[in-house]
Order: C-alpha cells, then structure tokens, then sequence
C-alpha cells in the first residue's frame, strides 16, 4: 500500500473505534529516541524516515510535526503523502497543543497508544484541552499494519564491573540512598538506558543502542526487573539473584504497579514514564514526579568509564584517520555516499572491542550536506566528485564507550564561500572546546561562544550544539546539553559537571548547495579553584583532523590559530604510533602548524 492507502485503512478503524483525531508520536514504551523495528508506526504511516515526528490523522487532513534537523528530508519524504509538513519552531507554524485546539470541536475525540505517549504530556493535554475526549487505550496504527515486526528479544549481556567502574550492588545502594532522600519507597524506572546502566547490563533491541526492552521497580529490599525473560541466559539470571534482582516478564509492570498497596510513596518521571503506567496507579499513591537518580549519575562519568571513553575514541580516531586518508590520496572517483561510509564502517570494524555504529552514518555529499540529518539511500546515493565538500557524521560503540564525530571533507577544490563558512565553523567549535567557565553554568551559558562567528555574519544552524553522549549507552542522552533555546524538558538544561561527555557541534547549512558540521566529544573538568570558586573547562577526547585544504588562516586569530594546531598536535602524537608509515607521513603534514 502507498501512503494514502494507509491512512485511509487508518481513518477506517479510526471511525470504527469512535475517534475523530489519532495520535502517532516517534516513541516506544520508554520515551526512547531511537525505536525498534515494531515502534516504527508513525514512519509505516506517513513514510517520513527521520527520528523525530508526530504524526497527526484527522478525518480528511493530516499533520506531522518535525524539528529543523529534518524539514528538508521531511518535505521531500511527505511529497503526495496528502500529509502537511509543520516546521516547529518556524513562525506561524502551531504546535501539536494548538492544533488540537483548533480541532477541538462538539465530538472530538483523540485517540492513541497511551504506551507511546509519556505521562506528563497527556496531563498536559487533558488541562488545556478539557473539552477534548480522550481515548488511550488504542493501538489502531499496529492494527493496520500488516506484517508488523514483532517485540525484539535479543540476548542481553553483562557489563564487567572492571569496565563500569561500579558494581551492580554499589549502584542500587547509591540510588536507595537517594529514594531514602526523597521519602519515597519505590522508583519506577522505564527509560531503557537508565535500566541498563544501573544493573550493568547491555542488550541489542535497538539498532545501535545498546539497550534491552525493561521497566524496573526498586524498593529497598528487592529489585523487580521487567524484561523478556528469554533473553537472559540462566548465568545472568542467577547474578542478578544473587544481588537480589528478580527477573519478571516484560508485560507484567502495569499488574504489578495496580498491586501496590494503597498510599505507596513511588518516584517516577512522568516525562518519560509513559501514560498507561501513570493510570496502572492505585487511587492513593503518593507520586514524587521528577527525574530518576539515575539520571545525573550515569551522566557523570567514573574514573573507569572515563578511560574507557578514551581507549574508544583513540581506536575511532583510527579508523576515521586512515578513512580521510584514503578519500585524500586515493582519491574519490568510483565512490558514492553509501560505499564511502562502508568504507569507514570496515576500517571501525577493524578496531578492537568494537561493536557497532552508534547511529546510522551520515554520508552526505554536496547538496546533501545540507540537511542536517540525511542518512544515504540506494535511490539518493550520490556518486562523489573531486570537488566540494563531503560531510560525515558517525559514531561507533566500543567495549570501552560510545563514540561520535563529525568531519567534513574537501574532496577536491573548494569555493571561497565554501572555505570562509568552514573556517566560520571550525572558529566556533575551537572556542566553544576551549571555554573556561565557573560551576554552576549550563550549556545556555556557553551556546554563544560556538555560535558568534556565524551570528557576525548574520547566519545560524538549525539545532542544538551540543548533546550529552552515554558511557556504551544512548550516543544522546541528558541532562546535559548546549544549546541556546531551552530544552522543552527543563531537566535537560542541567548545569555541566566534571565527569559529563557533551559533543561540540556548530555548523551551517546552505540549501541545494552544501553544508558544513564539525564535531568532537567533550569531557568536562575541573580547570582550576580560586578564590572565586570552581571553574571548569573541556578536554577533547574526539582524535582526528580538520581539513586544512578548507582552513581560511588569515581569518583566524592568532588565538584560534594556537588552539587548532594545538589540538593537530594532540592529534598526531596520538595516533601517528598507529598508522602505517604512509599514513603517519600524511597525518604529520595535514597538522603541521598553522
């Protein structure tokens, strides 16, 4: 079935079941960014492929929801869906909130799959829209869908405390520390990466994190762990006992959360934890509503994880080193998008510990470039040019961590355009690595820094600066963040920390033309104390170079100069021992100083 025919058998069981408006966010049952194969409803339906997007389905119209990242892909994708593209954030363009006002009329019913959509927003809705019926016991997009991928149960696996640098006994002493803190006897976890980090373990259910399916009850005597049973190998079954962990089946969280006893004190995060679980509550339970003390603890990386971070990036800076080699000398003609990204996704491959990318790789040549998440296709794959820019974004998971980084790469001539917007770039990435700042700031504080070259020259990028990154986890995870818009979550503004791993991204996008991105992973920590208080800074754990073919220097400061060949410096001590000869001789010429 194309498109419409799929919105049409929708509307179908829409008015079946008695609603006028049907909901399909971007989500699974945990709030997860990236979703397994049997969430990918809203992508079965609408066909756009991007990450982000809520898809609305009325009678007779259609919406979905997209940030900047993605209009361009989104408007390409959408083309004769019969689906309208809003660009949020774009003036006059209404939000999800404000349409269903609009739509809010005598007999409006919306209706949705309450384990897709999180608690807080349904609240949300059912407060500023109280004339609006809401139906949320509805899975009508998997019903139309023929063929639907079933629930991934992969094996799931340990993590050697020697690798997370703390046992799993050590965690849940520290988190029923915090519960004891808040008064709360019980915390329901449901974000998949939480889960994972605070029992040490990993998994395969979705494609490049290395997350399992599970909710989790901790209370301070027992540990419920809610997962597919047959994906845990006796061995792993009895270490988990042994630190008194019980593994249930994965559907039975909503009985055992009906069960509780009346008045129950329970922790949850309603910004994540997903509807159906919020009305699984007995009448009575008195709820502490805010982010889970696993949180800022896995954000805050350990000593063990903070080496382990290291090794990783050294082993990607390999790979993604003798990548730019090869499209330097051995040229690019006979490559396309796709073959140039098999190309570093082997060199990765060759890599010890290594596991998987971190995210499908951005290979974007030329005009591509320019949508800022475009991932290549057998029918958009390009064949590369010696000329222009080509933009790779990617990332790996090691044994040891979780990288990602972006390199944008001259192929061949370049325009004056094209190298004055990569300097502009490349000046806003060294300033924003090279900031000193005092504890207490957030990534809000820091934002202009990355982007003031671009701003002086009346340009900007459509999206944030900077995420935070995992520990062998999600390649984006909170609270921390830079970025100068708040966060539609205010827990992801979180004020920096030493120990936290934030990525360094400004970029510029030209449409139909080309784009630039440069990125490296940071690695707060403590600068110095004075008599002022603490002030913190960044150390780049991100190990490859930038194309000084594109590299305009009487643009740059004598400052700027410093930072930059101090960081080729870094570069080439780090990687030159482990290069071939051939290799080595290149990396030392691309970062001589400038």
């Amino acid at each position: 079935m194309d498109i419409p025919e799929r919105l049409a058998a929708l509307r179908a069981r829409m008015a079946k079941a008695g609603v006028t408006l049907y909901l399909v966010p971007t989500s699974d049952f945990h709030g997860s960014e990236y979703v397994g194969e049997y969430f990918k409803c809203r992508e079965y339906l609408s066909g756009f492929t991007g990450s982000a997007g809520t898809l609305l389905v009325g009678e007779t119209q259609a919406w979905l929801w997209t940030d900047g990242r993605y209009f361009l892909q989104a408007q390409r994708q959408l083309a004769g869906s019969g689906i309208t593209l809003m660009r949020m954030g774009e003036e006059g363009v209404p939000t999800l909130p404000q349409k269903l006002a609009e739509l809010c009329g005598p007999g409006a019913v919306l209706g949705f799959d309450g384990r897709t959509l999180n608690a807080r927003f349904v609240n949300s809705l059912r407060r500023k829209l109280p004339g609006l019926a809401l139906r949320s016991g509805l899975d009508l997009a998997g019903e139309v869908w023929p063929g639907r991928p079933a629930l991934s149960q992969q094996p799931v696996w340990e993590l050697p405390a020697e690798t997370a640098g703390r046992t799993r006994a050590q965690k849940l002493a520290d988190i029923r520390a915090g519960m004891r803190a808040e008064g709360a006897g019980l915390l329901l976890l449901t974000c998949l990466d939480e889960i994972a980090w605070l029992f040490n373990l990993r998994g395969d259910d979705v494609a490049c994190c290395p997350v399992f399916l599970a909710y989790a009850l901790v209370e301070e005597d027992r540990a419920r762990l809610f997962a597919a049973r047959e994906a845990f190998s006796p061995e792993l079954t009895a270490s988990l006992k042994a630190d008194g962990v019980e593994l249930c089946p994965y559907g039975d969280i909503f009985a055992a959360l009906r069960a509780l006893p009346g008045g129950s004190a329970l922790w949850l995060d309603s910004a994540t934890a997903n509807y159906s679980l919020f009305c699984s509550l007995p009448a009575g339970t008195h709820v502490t509503d805010k982010p889970s003390p696993a949180v800022l603890a896995k954000s805050v990386k350990n000593d063990a994880e903070i080496q382990g971070e290291k090794t990783a990036h050294l082993y990607d800076g390999i790979a993604l080193t003798k990548f730019i080699y090869r499209l330097k000398t051995g040229g690019a003609e006979g490559l396309t998008e796709l073959s140039a990204a098999d190309i570093l996704e082997g060199l990765r491959r060759q890599q010890p510990g290594y596991l998987g990318p971190s995210f499908e790789t951005i290979s974007a040549y030329g005009p591509h470039g320019a949508v800022v998440h475009y991932a290549p296709t057998p029918e958009t794959d390009l064949p590369l040019q010696a000329r222009g820019f080509l933009l790779v974004d990617s990332g790996g998971q090691y044994r040891t961590g979780t990288t990602d980084v972006t390199r944008t790469i001259a192929l061949g001539p370049l325009t004056g355009q094209e190298r004055q917007l990569y300097t502009a770039v490349l000046r806003g990435h060294l300033a924003l690595a090279a900031a000193r700042f005092r504890q207490g700031c957030t990534g809000r504080n820091l934002d202009y820094l990355a982007r003031a070259p671009l701003w002086e020259k009346g340009l900007d990028y459509n999206h944030g600066t900077g995420h935070g990154v995992g520990f062998l986890l999600n390649v984006h995870e909170g609270p921390n963040s830079i970025r100068w818009r708040p966060a539609q979550n205010p827990a992801d503004d979180a004020v920096l920390l030493p120990g936290m791993i934030t990525s360094d991204e400004p970029g510029i996008y030209l449409d139909g033309r080309f784009g630039v991105r440069l990125e490296n992973l940071l690695l707060c920590a403590q600068a110095q104390r004075t008599e002022y208080g603490v002030f913190l800074g960044f150390e780049p754990l991100t190990l490859a170079p930038f194309d000084r073919q594109a590299i305009l220097p009487g643009e740059m400061t004598r400052e700027e100069l410093e930072l930059l060949n101090r960081y080729h410096q870094r570069v080439y001590e780090a990687l030159a021992p482990h290069l071939s000869p051939e290799e080595a001789r290149w990396l030392q010429a691309e970062t001589l100083p400038l």
